[in-house]
Parts: structure tokens; C-alpha cells; sequence
């Protein structure tokens, strides 16, 4: 094992705090010195930095040939990063320019905004928008689970069993379940809970739009 393996999760950290690092000097020189060519300098830092988390778990695979829970935690960060994080700082940009153009007296947002910012207060929009995210997390799930499963089966037949009765899961082995290694039937399990979570809570939008 060469030093990268060896040192593979303080090397994610450091990475981590720089982008974190990256972020934070973008609000800087975008909401306080007015500089929006110059903060895009460190959006594509940031990126960079992205790209470095991934090479990083390629190679930690290449060089282990396992599929550890640190590559897990990178595999997380990099899909909500390229998913959900890419709206989730949108919004924030959005809500940063709203609050300190207010404190320095000036106007950050454009009349786009005005409009984005009224649909997303829409209760029936909003629904709209959690009810098609949870159909589009119910089809990645399936499929994903569907994967890991024939993994660990022989047959359409066992895969039946096992969603018939889920016993299994009080067991709480790798054995007595559908999944082929520790690592999948971890990543299985607490998706599958994830999963439940995010679904009632992005319908719950459609069933109490006044909450």
C-alpha cells in the first residue's frame, strides 16, 4: 500500500476543507467586493476539487480492489454534489444575494429571480417538484437494488422469496440476505431507509401543502 492508500481519508478532509474553503471565498468576492468574474474562479476550484475526490476513490479501488466505506462516503458526496447540491446552491446563491443586498443597501437579484423565487413559494409547485424528485429517487432505487440483488442470487425465484419475506433483515447478516458482500448489503439497508424517509417526506408536500 503507498502513501495515498495509507493516508486516503485525511487527503478526502483536506480536500474537503478546501472546497469548503472555495465556497466560502466565492460568497466573498461575489456578495461583498461585487467581483462575479473573479468569484467563478473559485466555483471551478471547487470543481477541480471534485474531480480530485474521484480520481482519489478510483485509484483507492484500483490499488485495494474493495469497495470500502470510504469510497461509499466519496461515492455520496460526489453524487449529492452533482445531483441535489448543484439546486441546493442555487437556492443559497439566491437567498445570499436577497439578504446581503438588503444589508448593503443594493440590489442583487434580477427580475428572473423575483419570478423564481414566487413559483418556489407556490405550495402546488412545490409539490410538483417533490413528487417528480421522489419518482425519479423510486426508479434510481429499483434499479440500483435490483443490481445488488442478482448479485447475491441465482434466480428470479430467490429474489421473489426475499421480497415476499423480509425476515432477512432481523437477522441482520449479509448472509441471510439477497445481497453478494457486507459492503452492498450496508449500502442496501441504509439507502432503503433514506429511501422511505424521502418519499413520505417529498409526498407529504402533495398530501399537506398548507404545512
Amino acid at each position: 500500500m503507498n502513501i495515498i492508500v495509507e493516508y486516503n481519508w485525511e487527503l478526502f478532509i483536506i480536500t474537503e476543507v478546501l472546497s469548503l474553503i472555495s465556497i466560502l471565498l466565492f460568497g466573498v468576492f461575489r456578495y461583498f467586493f461585487s467581483k462575479p468574474r473573479l468569484s467563478m474562479v473559485f466555483i471551478f476550484t471547487f470543481l477541480l476539487l471534485l474531480i480530485l475526490e474521484v480520481l482519489l476513490g478510483i485509484y483507492v479501488y484500483r490499488q485495494t480492489g474493495e469497495f470500502s466505506t470510504f469510497l461509499l462516503i466519496i461515492t455520496v458526496f460526489v453524487i449529492y454534489a452533482c445531483t441535489f447540491g448543484i439546486f441546493d446552491f442555487i437556492r443559497l446563491d439566491r437567498c445570499m444575494r436577497k439578504k446581503i443586498g438588503r444589508l448593503r443597501g443594493v440590489e442583487l437579484l434580477s427580475e428572473k429571480d423575483y419570478e423564481i423565487m414566487k413559483r418556489n413559494s407556490n405550495p402546488k409547485y412545490i409539490a410538483k417538484k417533490y413528487r417528480k424528485f421522489s419518482l425519479i429517487h423510486l426508479v434510481l432505487f429499483v434499479i440500483a437494488q435490483t443490481i445488488f440483488w442478482s448479485m447475491g442470487t441465482d434466480s428470479i425465484a430467490e429474489i421473489i422469496v426475499y421480497l415476499t419475506d423480509f425476515s432477512w433483515l432481523d437477522e441482520g447478516t449479509v448472509k441471510e440476505s439477497p445481497y453478494p458482500n457486507e459492503t452492498l448489503y450496508a449500502i442496501g439497508v441504509i439507502w432503503g431507509i433514506v429511501f422511505i424517509v424521502d418519499f413520505i417526506y417529498s409526498w407529504s408536500y402533495t398530501l399537506f401543502p398548507s404545512k
